[in-house]
């Protein structure tokens, strides 16, 4: 069994980075919003530093929960999730400001969602 405190305050950091990840993507209406002003690539900064604070963070959980707790929501592509913090932090001058678009837009809102249910089951 593992500590299921430790994995509730992963899970709440995980929540909180993808509440100021929504903030902050909030006027972010088109990939140029990112690219074409200092302002945006701040923000771009900004939400790479939260994604990979959350791809880490699921490893973490998955290390103390010897990979038995993510696998049971299989609608979060948790490697995609995991993979992405390694590519921004190996490749970050390589990112493509499209890609975290999409991740912000399509991915994030699930992500969330499912975070808080992991949350409310471990209760």
């Amino acid at each position: 069994m593992y500590d299921k405190e430790l994995v509730r305050d992963i899970l709440s950091q995980i929540l909180e980075a993808t509440q100021k990840i929504s903030q902050r993507f909030e006027p972010i209406k088109k990939v140029n919003d990112f690219v074409d002003s200092p302002a945006g690539m701040e923000k771009l900064d900004s939400i790479c530093m939260l994604l990979i604070v959350i791809g880490e963070s699921l490893k973490n959980i998955d290390k103390i929960t010897n990979e038995t707790l993510l696998v049971q929501y299989p609608g979060i592509d948790w490697k995609g999730a995991k993979g992405l913090r390694d590519i921004i932090t190996h490749q970050y001058f390589n990112v493509d400001a499209d890609e975290i678009f999409w991740v912000c837009e399509k991915h994030i809102p699930p992500l969330a969602k499912t975070i808080k249910k992991i949350i409310s089951n471990l209760k």
